[in-house]
């Protein structure tokens, strides 16, 4: 999509769209809560106090937010935070923090091979969440609670108050820091007035959810209750040809129970109990490029052609194998492979204690939390029919969490009310346990075998795909006579590939025990009625222990090592005999781990913090200037395929400095402008990043590759861009590697009563820069990320613009209204792999959701009808590379061609997309 055009439907869409944030504040009733509104008198508040968002006033509305950990107007707080509100999550149908993206332009979150691998990105930036070793670089707290990874936010939310998207570096305000960002989701605490709500959708896809909570005293001004359930049940929206069934299916339910207890007005204890379960069968992935890619003109850099067939493909189709969406992915038809599990269950449960006491100009907060996550990692890994690799059901295949937290705040006013100060402390222990068992299919020997058949010579009478070796006759005496006398060790090495089915892991168990502890402050001094300086600090420890032991029975690979490796120096066969043992022995599967234990511990502390400088020249009007520095932890790539460089390096216990990778940090400054009237809101912010060592998590088709992307200060003369792993180290000072920059607009229209419109724009150049190296100490970049200099980062657009319209008329005098709700997200192009290979680019796109519907007298009931993805768009979540399915893409021929080793491309590319339309109807009722 020309950025031409992405502006002109823009701008059109301006007049239909939604509103995104809580600033529809007709719609909601004062805060009544005492202890919300003592907090707002005092200008402090704890979480636990702040229930009510949004203030009446009869026009646009004051957003009440605690960014900064005190109740202020959103208009008075110098950073760029969105807040949305219940009603608007209710309006636009989110039902989890995915549902956000609709609302908030600079945040987008995608899910990949399972509901645990969510990654969540603000202003470009973010951390692909399939490697449970990375944190996120956007945190997500709930209830001021720490969520270590992303995807355990992706339950059903229930009721919220609010939800708080902070952009840029935090750690200077509460307990965990983040590097990009963080989300605060707030749910509604317990009142002592007795009440609740219920609701009933139904949907197609025979969506059913139902959700319930009621709330009151227990003892009447003294202690209180709330008690929220919710139960979700949907088909899924792919269609599995081979098995008769449904794939991404919704099969969940979240219960959550709370206590308020005040024995005093100073004194409160919110006690949070919760727990989620999901059982699901996620993620279905469709194929979404089956073309090999040829040299056009070897002599000519930059040319290809597509061949009349894959040989990837017919070999996989000589074994069986078929590809329902070839040629139309969006016709959501896969074809998994009989038996293989795709159904995990996750479980994610906890509680938290939140202690508040107020003692005149100070206050003192306390959370305790403690927490578990547990995700199945059961899978069918090639997404197809043919057997090719898969992880079973066994109980050897999972990722835990067991999390506690403590964190402390103090803070209050001092010299006259002219210093708003807060110190704190953080404390928090994590045991992460990745267990996996990744095996080689019932297909793979032959599809292996055949594949280096085809590579020899593609024509099929050569190959007998159900044969030992994969050879034919004609093929047997074919390789003799073009291999000579090192046909008999080829041909030994074909029939090997033949034994090893479901062979590979049988155990491999990665423990990580991390310990943090902060000290942080954030103060805010008056320095005039109108000028105002916010200085923060943040002392980080992080210690992180690993140990891994790996039980695996693929002897094959020491086999072919051994009879294969004397071929290597022969450069008419090398070729031939590395690519049996890089079959055989692929992402380190081999018996040679067995028994091997890896021992490892890293120490590192960080000095972090924040300074901002604001003015409010009048009521309405504040700007400001700020600067931050962020940091996210190193850690350790929890996958054994990093253990070495190559299939013929055998790890050992010396192996275990691959997998550590170093903590990314990052250098942010910002300006903004903040208006608020009654009929009109506008923030403005301008940005700048500079991320050192970012954390990039790849997947290149078998290997989750980790690097810390930094740019080198001297030329590397195109060694970032070359097809190899160990050209392009740095011979000077390692700097920034990441940049992202640009402006954010977020505005609000009230014209009348019942009218609210909103718009938000993000423009942000998110992109790497040039002369990348792989680490802070100038290692070569890996070949696969060839692409990654002076290019944008995945899935980081440049533009993007939310709108939305929402009008709630009065229905005659009876006390009815009516609803009438629109939203829209654009999206300008962007690419949604790692790597950035072209056939992993996502065209710019629209998204929009619609909701009517009638309300009776004080919203006792409703019944409201709506549409998600109301165009049925079709986009996609994230490409990738087919595992084992082919190697090299059109940019590699394009830019390497037969010099540099890919006269051919014929890596499959598949993907997991994003939900077609889907409608229906909700009751709700609430006393």
């Amino acid at each position: 999509m020309r950025k031409s055009a992405l502006l002109v439907s823009a701008a059109a869409i301006v007049a239909i769209a939604t509103p995104a944030f809580a600033q529809d504040a007709q719609q909601t009733t004062p805060p009544t809560d005492a202890a919300t509104t003592q907090a707002e008198t005092q200008n402090t508040t704890s979480d636990a106090t702040s229930n009510a968002a949004v203030e009446q006033t009869g026009g646009a509305g004051d957003i009440v937010v605690t960014a900064t950990r005190r109740a202020e107007r959103l208009s008075d707080v110098p950073l760029a935070v969105s807040a949305v509100s219940q009603e608007a999550l209710q309006n636009s149908g989110a039902t989890d923090i995915r549902g956000l993206t609709q609302l908030t332009p600079s945040l987008q979150i995608s899910s990949t091979g399972s509901e645990a691998n969510a990654s969540a990105r603000i202003r470009g930036i973010g951390t692909v969440g399939d490697n449970p070793g990375l944190e996120s670089s956007v945190a997500v707290f709930i209830d001021g609670v720490y969520r270590s990874r992303t995807g355990s936010g992706l339950n059903d939310l229930g009721e919220v108050d609010r939800i708080e998207v902070l952009r840029g570096p935090q750690g200077t305000l509460s307990g965990r820091n983040a590097s990009a960002g963080a989300i605060n989701v707030y749910t509604k605490a317990p009142s002592y007035t007795f009440g609740g709500y219920g609701e009933a959708t139904y949907g197609n896809y025979d969506n059913v959810r139902v959700a319930a909570g009621i709330t009151g005293p227990i003892i009447k001004d003294k202690l209180a209750f709330r008690l929220d359930g919710v139960f979700a049940d949907r088909d899924g929206f792919y269609y599995d040809v081979t098995n008769n069934t449904d794939y991404n299916d919704r099969h969940r339910y979240v219960v959550r129970g709370q206590l308020l207890f005040e024995p005093t007005s100073d004194i409160s204890l919110r006690l949070i109990g919760d727990y989620t379960y999901r059982d699901e069968k996620c993620c279905g992935a469709v194929y979404l490029d089956l073309r090999e890619k040829q040299d056009l003109t070897p002599t000519v850099p930059g040319d290809y052609s597509v061949a009349s067939s894959n040989r990837i493909v017919d070999v996989m189709r000589s074994l069986g194998a078929v590809f329902p969406s070839a040629g139309d992915p969006f016709n959501r038809r896969i074809a998994n492979t009989p038996g293989r599990a795709y159904s995990n269950v996750t479980k994610d449960y906890g509680g938290s204690a939140q202690f508040d006491w107020n003692f005149g100009n100070a206050s003192l907060t306390s959370i305790t939390a403690y927490r578990e996550y547990k995700s199945g990692g059961a899978s069918d890994i090639d997404y197809g029919n043919l057997d090719i690799g898969y992880r079973p059901d066994d109980g050897n295949s999972y990722r835990q969490f067991h999390t506690f937290t403590q964190e402390l705040r103090l803070q209050g006013e001092a010299l006259g009310d002219r210093l708003n100060y807060l110190v704190g402390g953080y404390y928090s222990k994590e045991d992460l346990q990745v267990v996996d068992n990744l095996k080689f299919g019932n297909d793979y020997g032959a599809f292996a075998a055949c594949r280096i058949v085809a590579t020899i010579n593609p024509l099929a009478a050569l190959r007998a795909p159900r044969s030992p070796g994969c050879l034919s006759a004609v093929g047997t005496v074919a390789l003799n006579g073009a291999l000579g006398a090192g046909a008999p060790a080829i041909i030994r090495g074909l029939n090997n590939l033949s034994t090893l089915n479901n062979l590979g892991s049988q155990r491999d168990v990665y423990n990580q025990q991390s310990e943090n502890y902060a000290f942080f402050t954030h103060n805010i001094f008056k320095l005039t009625d109108q000028l105002s300086l916010t200085a923060g600090l943040r002392w980080t420890h992080e210690e992180k222990r690993f140990n891994s032991t790996f039980n695996n029975n693929n002897t094959v690979c020491p086999t072919q090592q051994a009879q294969l490796g004397p071929l290597l120096t022969n450069a008419a066969l090398a070729s031939l005999a590395g690519g049996l043992i890089t079959l055989s022995c692929t992402g380190n599967s081999t018996a040679a781990l067995t028994g091997l234990n890896l021992n490892d511990k890293i120490k590192e502390s960080q000095l972090t913090g924040t300074g901002v400088l604001s003015y409010k020249p009048t009521n309405d009007l504040m700007v400001y200037a700020s600067y931050s520095r962020g940091y996210k932890a190193g850690g350790y790539n929890l996958d054994r395929s990093d253990l070495s460089s190559n299939v013929f390096t055998t790890p050992t216990a010396a192996s275990v400095t691959r997998l550590r990778f170093d903590p990314e940090t990052v250098n942010a400054y910002e300006v903004g402008v903040k208006y608020s009237s009654r009929q009109f809101t506008l923030n403005v912010a301008g940005f700048r990043q500079e991320f050192q060592n970012f954390q990039l998590n790849t997947f290149n088709g078998t290997n989750y590759v980790v690097q810390n992307i930094g740019s080198c200060s001297a030329s590397l003369n195109g060694a970032d861009r070359d097809p190899s792993s160990t050209t392009g180290t740095c011979s000077g000072d390692v700097n920034y590697g990441v940049l992202s920059q640009g402006v954010e607009l977020e505005a609000g229209l009230y014209p009348a009563r019942n009218v609210a419109v909103s718009l938000g724009y993000t423009y942000a150049d998110t992109h790497f820069r040039n002369n990348l190296v792989g680490s802070k100490a100038g290692e070569a970049l890996d070949a696969q990320l060839f692409l990654l200099a002076g290019s944008r980062l995945s899935n980081a657009p440049e533009h993007v613009v939310s709108t939305s319209v929402s009008w709630t008329p009065e229905l005659g005098s009876s006390g009815l209204q009516g609803l009438f709700y629109v939203d829209g997200r654009l999206s300008s192009d962007y690419n949604n792999g790692s790597d950035l290979f072209y056939e992993k680019e996502q065209d710019g796109f629209f998204l929009m959701n619609a909701r009517t519907g009638i309300r009776g007298p004080n919203q006792r009931w409703a019944v409201e009808f709506w549409v998600q993805n109301l165009l049925n768009t079709d986009y996609q979540q994230v490409a990738f590379s087919a595992p084992f399915q082919g190697a090299g893409s059109q940019a590699q021929v394009q830019r390497f061609g037969s010099a540099g080793g890919f006269a051919t491309g014929n890596q499959v590319f598949t993907s997991f997309l994003a939900e077609p339309r889907t409608y229906g109807v909700t009751l709700r009722t609430r006393f």
